[in-house]
């Protein structure tokens, strides 16, 4: 069924009473219109998603739905390391179509022919609607493997995870097109596990998050309250053994300390970032406080102690888990791509609630570095992990070599690659009643609601290549109003023009912010200097303390085997302090911005210089599958 819902709204949208202090721009009132993120974009619609379709086809997550549905067959899914058959592939298929959702609403006027995608979704849509039982539970593994009764592994069974990812992908449907085919089949689910497991029901929580932030967004969108209790109820159980210790302990599944108390993350870094976001959620929504103030604690934790230069997080291969304090090893990192994503959901919706220009730039240097690296140039080879280093010579290790694959058997990263990026329009700005304020910069259109009426903007910029961005005024209230521009903490200097003249913006600024009485045509020109930066980690990471990485504005760069000369290996590089990188223009790897990195490195029994080409850490593994490393050793 449709709604008929032409409303413009996005993945997150709090609601009116909601204690946020900006408000999100709805799907449609953002465009990306060229560039950077334009081609990253391109590549998902045209390659990525419909890739990713073939793929769920091919490895049985499709056919489980129709053998759930009644049309024969059995449950088709790998296991663990431990044993245990992944219960969770129908997770992948909710992800695709939360993807397909928003790319479909978001090109919907341009013309494009999205035909074959539609036809992929409505199939997707049909086995789905098939599937769920007449009670409106829906779970293909349980369904298929476990005699149809629900939640009798709540530790490891996902199926409150899988339903999470349904309700988001209706919510996608909902907001992006206005088709509810999904949302009926979603909320028959969520009303399922509200009747068992609701303040009346049994005490019990699953052991992956998502549900959480999925219910916040099923009551947003349909106005019942109950699954805004449900959430809340849900959180304020976790943290009181009732999952018990399993094969790593309770911190694992973040059931070692209640929501409320617990001081710092721990256990599986996914599952603790889409617990937190959770969290986030029903504390704007029900304005706790406290609530809100336990995650920014935590955040500020893992972001000052267990977040790689990268915005990638995770140290653990065993448990897929934080790690100690500062225990960030390059080669070891784990920084599962899916983890990166989860750290960008997080932190917009810290922003949303607190209007902290630091949440913004961990969005970005997530985006640019950690996110982008868990997929190919190609758009359909994938990183489950992302080392910051990969030896030249090296042991095969499942999911940890560094290479890309054309997809998983715990295939989470990729399609959630692909919802990421078809909503990553949504992330640029926000609006309140005092003006408009841009986070991310890229050629992109911005049409917003402020106090006085409407405001259209069109940006141009070649970030993150340039440091310059024009911000053209082509509709504006006859009243004054703000336009807000971050200053990313990266920036060491930074200058703004405007029909106010020109000035620079103070050193240490977050944020810039113009408010007058705008005219159409008018323009604003922010330059921020995107000069070469040498970076020192700090020095309580005793993997790599002595050496240096290379950053140039929101861009990590890494060093590959792939641009050594053939008689040097990886290993033998030092950086040499004496001299100072410089950027310079690449035709390859979609014509980046590389850094001329100086280096030392030894021949015989003396030290001869070398200057070596480094490229985005995005971009790295494009080429062959030889070494890489962000941290150089300094030369003594």
């Amino acid at each position: 069924m449709t709604s008929g819902n032409t409303q413009s709204i996005g993945l997150v949208w709090p609601s009116a009473s909601a204690r946020s202090r900006l408000r999100p721009l709805g799907s449609a009132q953002v465009d990306i219109t060229g560039g950077f993120w334009a081609d990253w974009l391109r590549r998902n619609r045209e390659r990525t998603i419909p890739y990713g379709f073939e793929q769920l086809r091919r490895a049985g997550n499709l056919d489980n739905l129709r053998a759930a549905g009644g049309q024969g067959g059995d449950y088709r899914a790998a296991s663990d390391t431990g044993g245990l058959t992944f219960a969770f592939v129908d997770s992948d298929v909710y992800k695709w179509l939360e993807a397909v959702g928003w790319e479909l609403g978001r090109t919907s006027d341009t013309g494009y022919d999205d035909s074959k995608l539609r036809t992929a979704a409505d199939e997707a849509i049909g086995l789905i609607a098939a599937a769920q039982r007449p009670d409106g539970y829906i779970n293909t593994y349980v369904q298929l493997r476990r005699g149809g009764e629900p939640y009798g592994d709540l530790q490891w069974g996902h199926e409150f995870y899988c339903a999470g990812h349904l309700i988001q992908a209706a919510v996608a449907w909902h907001r992006a097109l206005g088709d509810d085919r999904l949302l009926a089949i979603a909320t028959r689910a969520a009303d399922h596990i509200d009747r068992t497991f609701g303040p009346n029901g049994k005490s019990g929580v699953d052991g992956h998050p998502v549900v959480e932030m999925a219910l916040v967004e099923l009551a947003r969108v349909t106005g019942e309250d109950r699954y805004l209790t449900l959430a809340a109820h849900l959180l304020d159980r976790r943290g009181h053994g009732l999952l018990g210790s399993g094969r790593f302990g309770s911190g694992y599944w973040q059931d070692h300390a209640t929501v409320r108390e617990a001081s710092t993350v721990a256990g599986h870094v996914v599952r603790q970032l889409y617990l937190d976001s959770g969290a986030v959620d029903v504390a704007v929504e029900t304005g706790d406080d406290a609530l809100l103030a336990s995650v920014v604690r935590r955040w500020h934790d893992l972001t000052r102690t267990r977040t790689y230069l990268t915005g990638g997080m995770g140290s653990r291969h065993l448990d897929e888990a934080f790690g100690d304090p500062f225990e960030l090893p390059p080669d070891r990192a784990y920084a599962e791509t899916c983890a990166a994503i989860a750290g960008v959901m997080l932190a917009w919706r810290l922003l949303l609630a607190t209007g902290e220009p630091k949440y913004a730039d961990a969005v970005e240097r997530a985006m640019y570095n950690g996110v982008l690296a868990g997929i190919s140039l190609t758009g359909d080879q994938f990183s489950y992990v992302n080392p910051l280093q990969r030896r030249t010579h090296r042991a095969p290790e499942p999911h940890a070599d560094g290479g890309r694959a054309p997809w998983f058997p715990c295939a989470c990263c990729p399609p959630n690659l692909m919802r990421t990026l078809s909503s990553w329009p949504q992330y640029l700005a926000t609006a309140d009643g005092a003006g408009v304020q841009l986070h991310q910069y890229a050629d992109s259109t911005v049409r917003a609601e402020v106090a006085g009426g409407p405001v259209e903007l069109a940006i141009r910029t070649e970030y993150p290549w340039d440091g310059r961005v024009i911000i053209h005024i082509g509709q504006t209230p006859d009243q004054p109003w703000a336009l807000t521009l971050r200053i990313p903490s990266w920036c060491r200097s930074a200058s703004l023009s405007d029909p106010d003249g020109n000035r620079e913006v103070p050193a240490g600024e977050s944020q810039v912010t113009i408010e007058r009485q705008w005219t159409a045509g008018d323009t604003a020109v922010l330059e921020l200097d995107l000069l070469v930066r040498v970076t020192e980690p700090d020095p309580r990471v005793d993997a790599v303390r002595g050496c240096v990485a290379v950053e140039r504005g929101p861009l990590v760069y890494c060093v590959e085997s792939a641009d050594l000369p053939p008689a040097v290996e990886l290993e033998d590089l030092r950086w040499d302090p004496a001299r100072l990188p410089v950027p310079g223009k690449r035709a390859d790897l979609g014509a980046v911005v590389g850094v001329t990195v100086p280096a030392l490195h030894r021949e015989a029994t003396v030290d001869a210089t070398l200057t070596v080409d480094a490229v985005p850490y995005y971009a790295w593994g494009n080429r062959d599958a030889g070494g890489m490393r962000v941290w150089l050793p300094r030369a003594r």
